[in-house]
């Protein structure tokens, strides 16, 4: 890698002193020569006189200065020309001669020659080669190759910025490979911060960093799911499994219930709303995620939920680099259920019906025949029988294998970049392919990207241009009719496939067929993945286009339009030789369904900027900017469905009868104003304030327009003589505390929410029994009054730098209150609804997050670099409209219960609490229990005491899906051309509700269940392990009732990928002219260690229902994956 960072960072400061002292300080990489001579001429007062073409002001250098002499400078800058200085009392004069340096010292001249490389073994290009005390110098080759001619009693000085100063003697043998040692005081990291960038040293608010190579070598999709467990506070979850990726992102937790939880993405200055997949990893520089509100107020109505800001890949070589980057995979499902194999089942499922035949007819026995039980569900499938008697070879299908595969997944990325003087450019193209490890599901996808910057005068310009295209096809995982629960509840003693090679659906109802044994009816899941289809197409667009015009010195004006257009069209088809669900439709064809949707978003925004820039008395550092914009998004969708299809042949709607159909098109948009001030005292103090005002067309008119102010401090107290004078604190390198308050807004709600809108709806006129006319009524309310939610987080937090990078610590803690939150309050009926949407509600988000970091090079072959991080919130509500009325909402299912209410988080799981069951008659005396319990049943908590159970009143708080805390831990370790690098992530404290098991362990012998059942109760002699209740097929005491049952800590720790690299000697390949050769082998998703039993412990089946989250109900479970890659650089 050309040392990107720096190429990025080098912006150029000034610090100026007297001019007596004829000292500069200076730090300019690959800038023009005149900007130097106005650096010199702005801290010494000395103007500088010269005549082209001696000498040419717009030759490329770079330089490196601090309180150095003035003449020594000077030299450094024509070292290698034939350009001579003089400096007089008011000008420098440039003429053409010799050097003015002294001459070379005394001694025999000889060649000397080496190469310049980086801790990591990587040519550094543009390193200065001096001969100490002359004038005389080169610089290292786009190979880091360095020839000098210097007297042998010389000293050489190697020099590049952002790294440690060399000295050597001219006969050093340590001449010929030179190790550059980075220097953390003058490595200056940069970070995007909105509207531009700064030092990470003068950030004064609480921004988390990812750069590129962090994200490098991961097969992922969806580029967000590269970021797991590498931010504290930001908690990036992948609930589901399926190839075109899953992801979910939360900043600092929850603050809201009726508004929207997700970040705003800002991609190269272009708010993106979708279509993240679509997005190429490869092409990220870096990402970073505005946290607080100080710093996210920036963006006011839109930065409540946190900001991630994305900034792409821009040429930085003069010499054209090309690069290729590959990898093949093989994914598996990382994780089987243990479930009931064919002989396990029978005698489960014969439990099931005996217990029930027993319980509800007097003197019966287990072994009763068929021939004397009622018909139904107390008698046992006959089919059942061989399996009873232990006969073998018989049927015992493993439906998890059948829908499972292993899958293979592949990419391909190539780039080229570089630049020339005036123009930058980075151009990508890339495919990948993810097979998905249920049959019939992939994703694939094409991208490129072209970035072009420019620089004519005082005039910037750049494009920015990426189109992509995608198609998946996609399997029903999710629910309990969905492919994967259909697996998991489908008896194993049914096969796959029929002698004659046609699916089997014995398991649709056959058992309900004549004799009623009262089965579920589940459809076969590999027909249903094979003879549906659902494929989805999609096109993305984002582009931008900027011209920037220096006005003034350090006055510039900037506009920029940027688009973002998405468009998708699914088609989904249901072939007739696939029966409906159920046994009154067992085998039979069905009637085939077609259904066609197409949809489209164009989102434009234009901004015009002004920033002012200056740096004054050599300390005092200004940047100031007013943004003017605007931006508007318009969606259509459409869709249609078809039956009556005569075949199966033509699938697409045409080819049907269409039967219903729609169309919606919405607009929202929004202007903006923005002010912002950051200053900076010799890098000691920093201070930063902004206010924004946004007015949405999403709002009620006497609240459309909103303001939202910001402010933050930074002290840099290492910088301070007394702390430089303790030597007990010397093992300090860097100390900043920094503390800040901003107002954010959420704006992420309908776009009509206040207008009183209309819907369709059906009137009977006439006497008589009249006639259905087709009309419209209002379904909405008018609030003109509806505003924005509004967060006011105050954050202060501390970065440490010690023992020279040894260890790096950053702490920080904040408070957030979220006011005017959305809730539907109760309104009188006479408006004719029942409750209305308005702002009432306040919520507390407040926690800790840590971060450490630690790095260092053992020797010039071996090193590491380490971090971790840990993150703590406390969700909690404050407010909830008149009274204080608890919210309580109900889940996917019946009876999954969860309650908001004042004092606790939002959305708290509201069960009965289960504990243990009934395991003798006199348990069942002892303890309250509901009328129709048995012996065998479960035992719920008597809550309040009364002695008499409750549905209702005897239900608790029993967790929240939020966890207590999130953590990661990861590193890269290398040993001259080999790298490890691993990532570890994990949460604790969550509970999962897994709906799952009101199927496949509901104990009642009607589908397929877990192993668990085998530790059932059987007798009072053998309870099982006396948390598990008995096998009934009708089940008494309540025990399928949603509750603690039902409920499962969600911790884990995973390791979540793992890659060991080799990078080949450059001597090995140089000559094939290849600049760099890697390869590699890594994983994901390796191992996750937790008690959780299900498929994925961050499962999340309704991520956008912040009042009822945290449910597993049959979705995509995750991939282990295993690849092989090479990155290439020419």
């Amino acid at each position: 890698m050309k040392h990107k960072i720096l190429l990025v960072l080098l912006l150029g400061f000034v610090t100026c002193f007297t001019v007596s002292a004829q000292k500069v300080t200076m730090q300019f990489r690959q800038v023009k020569l005149a900007k130097v001579f106005d650096a010199i001429t702005q801290q010494t007062g000395l103007a500088v006189a010269y005549s082209r073409p001696t000498v040419n002001p717009d030759r490329i250098v770079s330089v490196e200065a601090n309180d150095e002499e003035l003449s020594s400078v000077l030299s450094k800058l024509f070292t290698g020309t034939n350009v001579a200085f003089e400096i007089g009392e008011k000008k420098i004069y440039l003429k053409e001669g010799t050097s003015s340096g002294t001459s070379l010292p005394n001694g025999k001249v000889r060649t000397v020659s080496g190469i310049v490389v980086d801790e990591k073994g990587e040519s550094v290009i543009g390193a200065s080669i001096q001969v100490k005390g002359t004038g005389t110098g080169t610089i290292t080759d786009i190979d880091g190759n360095f020839s000098i001619e210097a007297p042998e009693t010389s000293i050489l000085i190697i020099s590049y910025i952002g790294y440690k100063s060399i000295e050597l003697p001219a006969l050093s043998k340590e001449l010929s490979k030179i190790v550059l040692k980075e220097d953390s005081e003058m490595l200056e990291e940069v970070v995007v911060v909105g509207y531009g960038v700064q030092k990470k040293s003068d950030v004064s608010v609480s921004v988390a960093s990812v750069k590129g190579e962090a994200l490098a070598n991961n097969p992922a999709t969806d580029f967000r799911q590269a970021l797991v467990g590498k931010m504290p506070g930001v908690q990036v979850t992948t609930p589901s499994g399926d190839p075109e990726g899953s992801v979910s992102i939360r900043v600092r937790g929850i603050s809201t219930v009726n508004a929207g939880s997700d970040p705003l993405y800002i991609v190269d200055g272009v708010p993106m709303e979708r279509g993240f997949a679509n997005l190429n990893t490869n092409d990220i520089e870096s990402i970073e995620v505005l946290k607080d509100a100080s710093a996210a107020a920036i963006y006011g109505s839109r930065g409540s939920n946190g900001v991630v800001l994305v900034t792409t890949k821009k040429g930085t070589s003069e010499k054209l680099t090309i690069q290729y980057d590959g990898y093949y995979g093989i994914q598996k499902v990382s994780k089987k259920l243990d479930m009931m194999n064919a002989y396990q089942f029978a005698q489960f499922a014969k439990d099931g019906h005996d217990n029930a035949y027993l319980s509800e007819v007097s003197g019966a026995s287990p072994d009763d025949p068929n021939s004397v039980r009622p018909k139904s569900y107390h008698q046992i499938p006959t089919e059942l029988f061989p399996y009873l008697e232990g006969q073998t070879g018989l049927t015992d299908t493993d439906w998890q294998d059948a829908i499972f595969r292993n899958a293979g997944t592949t990419g391909h990325n190539i780039s080229l970049s570089g630049k020339t003087q005036t123009i930058n450019y980075f151009v990508s193209g890339n495919y990948m392919r993810k097979d998905g490890i249920i049959i019939n599901s992939d994703f694939k996808k094409y991208s490129m990207r072209m970035n072009l910057d420019g620089k004519y005068k005082r005039l910037k310009f750049g494009v920015n241009f990426a189109p992509s295209y995608s198609t998946s096809n996609s399997v029903d995982a999710s629910g309990a009719g969905g492919v994967v629960q259909s697996a998991l509840m489908m008896p194993p003693v049914w096969p796959v496939y029929n002698p004659d090679g046609s699916f089997n659906y014995q398991g649709n109802g056959y058992w309900r067929i004549g004799t009623d044994y009262q089965h579920n009816e589940v459809l076969n899941p590999v027909a249903m993945a094979t003879l549906q289809s659902n494929v989805t197409d999609r096109m993305s667009i984002t582009g931008k286009v900027f011209a920037e015009l220096e006005l003034l010195k350090g006055l510039s004006y900037k506009v920029s339009f940027g688009g973002d257009y998405y468009g998708a069209h699914n088609d989904k088809y249901r072939e007739s030789s696939l029966p409906l669900k159920g046994k009154d439709y067992y085998d039979s064809p069905s009637n085939p369904e077609g259904y066609s949707s197409s949809s489209l978003y164009f989102n434009w925004l234009i901004e015009n900027q002004l920033t002012y820039t200056t740096t004054f008395k050599g300390k005092h550092n200004l940047t100031a900017i007013l943004v003017q914009s605007a931006q508007k998004e318009t969606s259509k969708t459409d869709n249609v469905t078809a039956t009556n299809y005569p075949n199966d042949y033509i699938q697409t709607v045409n080819g049907g009868t269409v039967t219903k159909g729609g169309s919606d098109k919405t607009q929202w948009s929004i202007a903006s104003y923005l002010a912002r001030v950051q200053y900076s005292y010799a890098g000691k103090y920093m201070l930063s304030g902004a206010i924004r005002t946004d007015g949405s067309s999403r709002f009620g008119k006497n609240n459309r327009w909103g303001y939202f102010p910001s402010a933050s401090a930074a002290w840099r107290i290492s910088e301070e003589d007394f702390f430089k004078r303790q030597k007990s604190l010397s093992f300090i390198n860097d100390m900043k505390i920094r503390v800040s308050y901003g107002v954010t807004g959420n704006f992420q709600i309908g776009n009509y929410e206040h207008w009183a809108t209309m819907s369709i709806d059906n009137y009977i006129l006439g006497s008589g029994a009249g006639k259905q006319i087709y009309g419209y009524k209002p379904d909405n309310i008018e609030r003109d009054d509806l505003s924005w939610e509004k967060n006011k987080m105050m954050n202060a937090g501390i970065d440490l730098q010690m023992f020279n990078g040894l260890l790096g610590v950053t702490v920080d803690y904040y408070n957030t209150n979220t006011s005017d939150m959305l809730l539907n309050v109760p309104v009188p009926l006479l408006t004719g609804y029942s409750t209305s949407l308005t702002n009432i509600g306040k919520v507390n988000n407040r926690g800790w997050e840590i971060a450490l970091t630690s790095q260092k090079n053992i020797t010039t072959d071996f090193g590491y670099s380490l971090n971790a991080n840990w993150a703590k919130n406390k969700n909690e509500v404050k407010e909830l409209g008149p009274g204080d009325a608890p919210i309580i909402s109900s889940g996917s299912v019946a009876h999954a219960y969860y309650i908001t209410e004042v004092g606790q988080p939002i959305g708290n799981y509201y069960l009965l609490v289960q504990d243990g069951i009934f395991e003798t008659e006199e348990d069942l005396k002892k303890y309250p229990h509901f009328d129709n319990t048995k012996v065998g049943d479960f035992r719920f908590v008597d809550v309040d005491g009364d002695g008499v159970l409750d549905l209702d009143k005897d239900r608790a708080v029993v967790g929240n899906y939020m966890p207590k805390f999130t953590y990661g831990f990861g590193g890269k370790l290398w040993y001259k051309g080999f790298d490890l690098d691993f990532n570890f992530q994990g949460i604790y404290g969550n509970k999962i509700l897994n709906l799952n098991r009101r199927y496949i362990d509901n104990m009642e012998g009607n589908v397929n269940g877990t192993t668990i059942a085998l530790n059932r109760w059987q007798s009072e002699s053998n309870p099982g392990n006396g948390q598990v209740n008995k096998a009934n097929r009708k089940q008494t005491g309540y025990n399928g009732r949603t509750s603690t049952w039902h409920l499962e800590d969600g911790s884990y720790l995973r390791l979540q990928n793992v890659s060991l690299g080799y990078t080949f000697p450059k001597k090995w390949i140089k000559p094939f002219s290849i600049e760099k050769l890697r390869v590699y082998v890594s994983g994901q998703n390796l191992v996750t260690f937790t008690n959780y039993s299900g498929y994925n412990p961050e499962v999340n089946a309704r991520p956008d229902k912040a009042l009822t989250p945290g449910e597993d109900y049959g979705t995509y479970p995750l991939a282990r994956t295993f690849m092989f890659g090479i990155n290439l650089t020419l």
